[in-house]
Protein backbone atom coordinates (compact mmCIF):
# COMPACT_ATOMS: atom_id res chain seq x y z
CA UNK A 1 0.00 0.00 0.00
CA UNK A 2 1.54 2.86 -1.07
CA UNK A 3 1.12 6.94 -0.13
CA UNK A 4 -0.48 8.64 -2.93
CA UNK A 5 -1.24 12.54 -1.94
CA UNK A 6 -4.03 14.36 -3.40
CA UNK A 7 -3.77 18.10 -3.27
CA UNK A 8 -6.67 20.03 -3.55
CA UNK A 9 -10.17 19.09 -2.07
CA UNK A 10 -12.89 20.40 -4.49
CA UNK A 11 -14.89 17.96 -6.27
CA UNK A 12 -11.92 16.58 -8.65
CA UNK A 13 -9.73 16.08 -5.41
CA UNK A 14 -12.63 14.83 -3.28
CA UNK A 15 -13.49 11.97 -5.81
CA UNK A 16 -9.74 10.93 -6.56
CA UNK A 17 -9.20 10.71 -3.09
CA UNK A 18 -12.09 8.60 -2.04
CA UNK A 19 -11.55 6.32 -5.31
CA UNK A 20 -8.00 5.67 -3.99
CA UNK A 21 -9.12 4.95 -0.41
CA UNK A 22 -11.66 2.69 -1.84
CA UNK A 23 -9.09 0.70 -3.77
CA UNK A 24 -7.07 0.25 -0.45
CA UNK A 25 -4.40 3.10 -0.79
CA UNK A 26 -3.44 5.04 2.05
CA UNK A 27 -3.96 8.53 1.23
CA UNK A 28 -3.51 12.04 2.20
CA UNK A 29 -5.12 15.20 1.22
CA UNK A 30 -3.79 18.78 1.24
CA UNK A 31 -5.63 21.62 1.38
CA UNK A 32 -6.11 24.95 2.36
CA UNK A 33 -8.63 24.62 5.03
CA UNK A 34 -9.11 22.60 7.24
CA UNK A 35 -11.20 19.18 7.56
CA UNK A 36 -12.85 16.89 9.41
CA UNK A 37 -11.66 13.85 9.38
CA UNK A 38 -12.76 11.22 7.14
CA UNK A 39 -12.15 7.07 7.17
CA UNK A 40 -9.29 5.94 5.02
CA UNK A 41 -7.92 9.60 4.57
CA UNK A 42 -5.00 11.82 6.46
CA UNK A 43 -6.02 15.79 5.94
CA UNK A 44 -3.33 18.05 6.07
CA UNK A 45 -3.55 21.75 5.99
CA UNK A 46 -1.20 24.20 4.04
CA UNK A 47 -0.46 26.60 1.04
CA UNK A 48 0.39 24.22 -1.49
CA UNK A 49 2.46 26.90 -2.82
CA UNK A 50 4.67 26.88 -0.46
CA UNK A 51 7.49 24.71 -1.37
CA UNK A 52 9.04 23.72 1.32
CA UNK A 53 5.74 22.61 2.92
CA UNK A 54 4.57 20.52 0.34
CA UNK A 55 7.88 19.19 -0.22
CA UNK A 56 7.64 17.82 3.45
CA UNK A 57 4.14 16.96 3.21
CA UNK A 58 4.71 14.65 0.38
CA UNK A 59 7.44 13.08 1.27
CA UNK A 60 7.11 8.83 0.43
CA UNK A 61 4.50 9.85 -1.80
CA UNK A 62 4.20 7.24 -4.48
CA UNK A 63 2.44 9.51 -6.72
CA UNK A 64 1.11 13.56 -6.52
CA UNK A 65 -2.64 14.37 -8.13
CA UNK A 66 -2.53 17.98 -8.30
CA UNK A 67 -6.26 18.76 -8.61
CA UNK A 68 -6.20 21.92 -6.62
CA UNK A 69 -7.28 25.62 -8.37
CA UNK A 70 -7.24 28.70 -7.36
CA UNK A 71 -10.33 31.26 -7.56
CA UNK A 72 -10.98 32.06 -11.39
CA UNK A 73 -10.01 35.23 -11.61
CA UNK A 74 -7.30 35.11 -9.99
CA UNK A 75 -5.67 32.26 -12.08
CA UNK A 76 -2.76 34.57 -14.19
CA UNK A 77 -1.19 35.01 -10.49
CA UNK A 78 -1.56 32.47 -8.69
CA UNK A 79 -1.36 29.56 -10.86
CA UNK A 80 2.18 29.74 -11.87
CA UNK A 81 3.87 29.53 -8.17
CA UNK A 82 1.34 26.84 -7.73
CA UNK A 83 2.64 24.77 -10.38
CA UNK A 84 5.79 25.16 -9.38
CA UNK A 85 5.96 24.45 -6.16
CA UNK A 86 3.58 21.13 -6.93
CA UNK A 87 6.41 20.53 -9.51
CA UNK A 88 9.88 20.74 -7.19
CA UNK A 89 7.59 18.86 -4.13
CA UNK A 90 7.40 15.81 -7.15
CA UNK A 91 11.51 16.17 -8.64
CA UNK A 92 12.61 16.54 -4.47
CA UNK A 93 10.62 13.17 -3.65
CA UNK A 94 10.71 11.75 -6.49
CA UNK A 95 6.81 10.93 -7.19
CA UNK A 96 4.70 10.71 -10.43
CA UNK A 97 2.64 14.13 -11.09
CA UNK A 98 -0.54 13.27 -12.58
CA UNK A 99 -1.92 16.90 -13.49
CA UNK A 100 -5.80 17.50 -14.33
CA UNK A 101 -5.61 19.98 -16.45
CA UNK A 102 -8.83 21.59 -18.87
CA UNK A 103 -9.14 22.77 -22.98
CA UNK A 104 -8.37 26.36 -22.00
CA UNK A 105 -4.89 26.13 -24.07
CA UNK A 106 -6.66 24.74 -27.12
CA UNK A 107 -8.31 28.23 -27.79
CA UNK A 108 -11.38 28.34 -30.14
CA UNK A 109 -10.96 25.24 -32.60
CA UNK A 110 -13.32 23.94 -35.26
CA UNK A 111 -14.14 20.78 -34.96
CA UNK A 112 -13.19 18.18 -32.10
CA UNK A 113 -10.47 18.61 -29.79
CA UNK A 114 -8.06 16.16 -29.90
CA UNK A 115 -4.99 15.92 -27.54
CA UNK A 116 -2.58 16.05 -30.33
CA UNK A 117 -3.81 19.73 -31.57
CA UNK A 118 -1.60 22.76 -31.02
CA UNK A 119 -1.92 24.86 -27.42
CA UNK A 120 -2.94 27.77 -29.58
CA UNK A 121 -5.51 29.95 -26.62
CA UNK A 122 -4.54 33.90 -26.86
CA UNK A 123 -6.71 34.74 -24.06
CA UNK A 124 -5.13 35.68 -20.61
CA UNK A 125 -6.83 32.21 -18.81
CA UNK A 126 -6.10 29.81 -21.87
CA UNK A 127 -2.47 31.16 -22.06
CA UNK A 128 -2.31 30.31 -18.53
CA UNK A 129 -3.00 26.53 -18.91
CA UNK A 130 -0.93 26.23 -21.73
CA UNK A 131 2.19 27.54 -20.20
CA UNK A 132 1.50 24.77 -17.18
CA UNK A 133 0.91 22.22 -19.96
CA UNK A 134 4.16 23.34 -21.68
CA UNK A 135 5.99 23.47 -18.64
CA UNK A 136 5.05 20.19 -17.38
CA UNK A 137 5.93 18.09 -20.24
CA UNK A 138 9.47 20.04 -20.36
CA UNK A 139 10.20 18.71 -17.12
CA UNK A 140 9.05 15.49 -17.77
CA UNK A 141 11.06 15.25 -21.26
CA UNK A 142 14.26 17.02 -19.15
CA UNK A 143 14.17 13.53 -16.80
CA UNK A 144 13.39 15.85 -13.59
CA UNK A 145 10.13 14.39 -13.32
CA UNK A 146 7.84 11.63 -14.43
CA UNK A 147 4.32 13.40 -15.16
CA UNK A 148 1.43 13.07 -16.92
CA UNK A 149 -1.89 15.14 -17.67
CA UNK A 150 -5.17 14.73 -17.66
CA UNK A 151 -7.98 16.97 -19.34
CA UNK A 152 -11.44 17.13 -18.81
CA UNK A 153 -14.13 19.07 -20.02
CA UNK A 154 -16.86 21.45 -17.87
CA UNK A 155 -17.57 19.19 -14.84
CA UNK A 156 -20.85 18.16 -13.21
CA UNK A 157 -22.15 15.23 -11.26
CA UNK A 158 -22.26 14.79 -7.28
CA UNK A 159 -20.51 17.28 -5.43
CA UNK A 160 -19.53 19.80 -8.20
CA UNK A 161 -21.72 23.23 -6.88
CA UNK A 162 -19.70 25.99 -8.18
CA UNK A 163 -17.81 26.70 -11.28
CA UNK A 164 -19.98 23.93 -13.44
CA UNK A 165 -22.53 25.61 -15.87
CA UNK A 166 -24.51 22.31 -15.04
CA UNK A 167 -23.99 23.29 -11.48
CA UNK A 168 -25.67 25.69 -8.60
CA UNK A 169 -27.26 27.70 -11.75
CA UNK A 170 -28.94 24.49 -12.99
CA UNK A 171 -29.88 21.76 -11.24
CA UNK A 172 -31.71 23.46 -8.08
CA UNK A 173 -33.62 25.28 -10.59
CA UNK A 174 -34.55 22.19 -12.09
CA UNK A 175 -35.77 20.87 -9.27
CA UNK A 176 -38.06 23.82 -7.65
CA UNK A 177 -39.46 24.05 -11.24
CA UNK A 178 -37.63 27.37 -12.20
CA UNK A 179 -36.57 28.42 -15.49
CA UNK A 180 -32.80 27.96 -16.22
CA UNK A 181 -30.76 30.53 -17.45
CA UNK A 182 -27.58 29.49 -19.61
CA UNK A 183 -24.44 30.93 -20.84
CA UNK A 184 -24.11 31.30 -24.71
CA UNK A 185 -26.47 29.08 -27.29
CA UNK A 186 -28.75 26.60 -25.41
CA UNK A 187 -28.54 24.42 -28.23
CA UNK A 188 -24.70 24.68 -29.05
CA UNK A 189 -23.64 20.73 -28.84
CA UNK A 190 -21.44 20.95 -25.65
CA UNK A 191 -19.29 17.97 -24.07
CA UNK A 192 -20.16 17.74 -20.02
CA UNK A 193 -17.64 15.53 -18.21
CA UNK A 194 -18.31 13.52 -15.41
CA UNK A 195 -16.92 13.55 -11.98
CA UNK A 196 -16.58 10.62 -11.25
CA UNK A 197 -14.59 9.57 -15.16
CA UNK A 198 -11.90 11.89 -14.09
CA UNK A 199 -11.35 10.32 -10.56
CA UNK A 200 -11.09 7.49 -12.72
CA UNK A 201 -9.10 8.66 -15.23
CA UNK A 202 -6.62 10.36 -13.15
CA UNK A 203 -5.73 7.06 -11.40
CA UNK A 204 -5.47 5.03 -14.39
CA UNK A 205 -3.30 7.16 -16.01
CA UNK A 206 -1.18 6.80 -12.70
CA UNK A 207 -0.77 3.21 -13.10
CA UNK A 208 -0.49 3.10 -16.79
CA UNK A 209 3.09 3.94 -17.54
CA UNK A 210 2.84 4.18 -21.55
CA UNK A 211 0.53 7.38 -20.57
CA UNK A 212 2.79 9.51 -18.98
CA UNK A 213 4.72 12.26 -20.36
CA UNK A 214 1.40 12.67 -22.68
CA UNK A 215 -1.80 14.57 -22.17
CA UNK A 216 -4.83 12.58 -22.48
CA UNK A 217 -8.88 13.44 -21.99
CA UNK A 218 -11.20 12.13 -19.70
CA UNK A 219 -13.60 9.90 -21.46
CA UNK A 220 -16.95 11.67 -22.17
CA UNK A 221 -20.16 10.94 -23.63
CA UNK A 222 -21.62 12.10 -26.40
CA UNK A 223 -21.80 16.09 -26.63
CA UNK A 224 -25.35 17.24 -25.80
CA UNK A 225 -26.98 21.12 -25.85
CA UNK A 226 -27.52 23.08 -22.45
CA UNK A 227 -30.98 22.43 -23.27
CA UNK A 228 -30.57 18.91 -23.97
CA UNK A 229 -28.85 18.06 -20.47
CA UNK A 230 -31.71 20.50 -19.05
CA UNK A 231 -34.42 18.18 -19.98
CA UNK A 232 -32.79 15.55 -19.13
CA UNK A 233 -33.00 16.46 -15.83
CA UNK A 234 -36.10 16.88 -15.54
CA UNK A 235 -36.83 13.38 -16.53
CA UNK A 236 -33.98 11.89 -14.26
CA UNK A 237 -35.60 14.35 -11.30
CA UNK A 238 -39.08 13.02 -12.52
CA UNK A 239 -40.42 16.76 -12.67
CA UNK A 240 -42.21 18.84 -15.75
CA UNK A 241 -39.69 20.22 -18.46
CA UNK A 242 -38.06 23.86 -17.39
CA UNK A 243 -37.77 26.68 -19.42
CA UNK A 244 -34.27 27.39 -21.28
CA UNK A 245 -33.27 30.85 -21.48
CA UNK A 246 -30.13 32.20 -23.14
CA UNK A 247 -28.11 34.64 -20.25
CA UNK A 248 -29.02 38.69 -21.64
CA UNK A 249 -25.94 39.59 -22.69
CA UNK A 250 -26.43 43.27 -21.66
CA UNK A 251 -27.72 41.47 -18.35
CA UNK A 252 -24.34 39.65 -18.54
CA UNK A 253 -22.34 42.16 -19.11
CA UNK A 254 -23.81 44.69 -16.38
CA UNK A 255 -23.40 41.78 -13.49
CA UNK A 256 -19.48 41.78 -14.67
CA UNK A 257 -18.89 45.68 -13.31
CA UNK A 258 -19.45 44.17 -9.33
CA UNK A 259 -18.54 39.84 -10.33
CA UNK A 260 -15.00 39.20 -10.98
CA UNK A 261 -16.01 35.68 -11.95
CA UNK A 262 -18.46 36.87 -14.43
CA UNK A 263 -16.19 39.47 -15.93
CA UNK A 264 -13.86 36.55 -16.32
CA UNK A 265 -16.73 34.88 -18.61
CA UNK A 266 -16.08 36.76 -21.83
CA UNK A 267 -13.22 35.34 -22.71
CA UNK A 268 -14.39 31.62 -22.31
CA UNK A 269 -17.78 32.23 -24.33
CA UNK A 270 -16.53 30.54 -27.53
CA UNK A 271 -17.05 27.41 -25.67
CA UNK A 272 -20.81 27.94 -25.11
CA UNK A 273 -21.69 29.95 -28.05
CA UNK A 274 -20.41 27.25 -30.63
CA UNK A 275 -20.24 23.54 -30.78
CA UNK A 276 -17.58 22.55 -28.02
CA UNK A 277 -16.84 18.76 -28.91
CA UNK A 278 -14.13 16.60 -27.10
CA UNK A 279 -13.18 13.53 -28.59
CA UNK A 280 -11.80 11.17 -26.01
CA UNK A 281 -11.05 8.08 -27.99
CA UNK A 282 -7.16 7.47 -27.12
CA UNK A 283 -7.87 7.45 -23.32
CA UNK A 284 -11.14 5.20 -23.73
CA UNK A 285 -8.49 2.75 -25.85
CA UNK A 286 -5.61 2.73 -23.39
CA UNK A 287 -7.65 3.36 -20.38
CA UNK A 288 -10.12 0.65 -20.75
CA UNK A 289 -12.57 2.95 -19.67
CA UNK A 290 -15.78 3.72 -21.11
CA UNK A 291 -17.79 7.10 -19.79
CA UNK A 292 -19.89 6.32 -17.08
CA UNK A 293 -23.81 5.52 -18.64
CA UNK A 294 -25.70 8.80 -18.95
CA UNK A 295 -28.60 7.70 -16.81
CA UNK A 296 -26.54 6.72 -14.08
CA UNK A 297 -24.49 9.77 -14.34
CA UNK A 298 -27.70 12.42 -14.54
CA UNK A 299 -29.83 9.76 -11.56
CA UNK A 300 -26.40 10.17 -8.94
CA UNK A 301 -26.23 13.84 -9.85
CA UNK A 302 -30.11 14.83 -8.87
CA UNK A 303 -30.35 12.67 -6.26
CA UNK A 304 -27.00 14.40 -4.73
CA UNK A 305 -28.27 17.79 -5.40
CA UNK A 306 -31.84 16.47 -3.54
CA UNK A 307 -30.00 15.69 -0.59
CA UNK A 308 -28.01 18.87 -0.16
CA UNK A 309 -31.24 21.03 -0.64
CA UNK A 310 -33.07 19.31 1.45
CA UNK A 311 -30.16 19.76 4.15
CA UNK A 312 -29.82 23.34 3.31
CA UNK A 313 -33.84 24.05 3.61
Amino acid sequence: MSLQVVIGHGPAGAATAALLVEQGERVRVISRSPREPEPGLEHVSLDAADQAALAEATKDAAAIYSCASPPYHRWATDWPPLQASICAAAEANGALLVSLGNLYGYGPVDGPLTENLPLAATGTKGRVRALLSEQLHALHDEGRIRAVEVRASDFFGPGVTDGGHLAARVVPNVLRGGKVQVLGDPDAPHSWTYISDVARTLVAAAREEKAWGKAWHVPTGPPRSARVMVALLCEAAGVPPVPVQRLSPMLLKAAALVSPMLRELGEVRYQFDRPYVLDSRAAQELFKITPTPEKDQLASTVGWWRDRLATVS
